[in-house]
């Protein structure tokens, strides 16, 4: 029984080192990636647009604004009413754009980055089934510490699959 015993703990410790682990840096391989150089374009244009469309309504509500102010001691009362509603809803409609401006170019930005994210990951689980390896861990997603003699840096692999240089 003791030799038993003995032999099991002597060979669940050669199982581990058995085991192949891969590494990768995913930052070095996404910034290569076409997608992500056209996914960075259009994200900058569509912003630009958001931003040409915030000026153009801020421009028409400083105008408006002034118009306001020159005019406002001439006016009566209903008149001025009306005109500062419709100041304040001005300024309103600007602040909702922004805000829906923002989480519409966050959302775009999610959305390209999941699709680039998803084909890099096909191709890790590929080669991590070909490969034989147990786990293929990101090194830019802040793992502490990854022995390098023990892991192996498929970055290379991956970029190949790819197509990348």
């Amino acid at each position: 029984m003791k030799k038993v015993i003995l032999m099991a703990l002597l060979l669940v410790p050669m199982s581990i080192f058995a085991q192949k682990f891969g590494h990768f840096d995913s930052s070095a391989i996404i910034q290569l990636m076409p997608e992500y150089t056209t996914a960075q374009t259009e994200i900058q244009q569509l912003q630009a647009q958001y931003e040409n469309d915030l000026k153009r309504m801020q421009d028409e509500l400083k105008k408006k604004s002034e118009e306001y102010d020159r005019e406002k001691a001439n006016l009566l009362d209903n008149v001025r009413q009306r005109r500062e509603t419709e100041l304040q809803d001005l300024y309103n409609r600007i602040q909702q754009s922004y805000q829906d401006n923002q989480k519409s170019l966050q959302e775009t930005s999610q959305q390209k980055m999941q699709a680039i994210s998803d084909k890099m990951l096909g191709v890790i689980k590929q080669i991590g089934t070909e490969g034989g390896y147990v786990y293929i861990m990101d090194v830019s997603a802040g793992i502490p510490y990854i022995s390098t003699t023990l892991s192996t840096d498929v970055t290379a692999d991956i970029k190949q699959k790819l197509g990348l240089k």
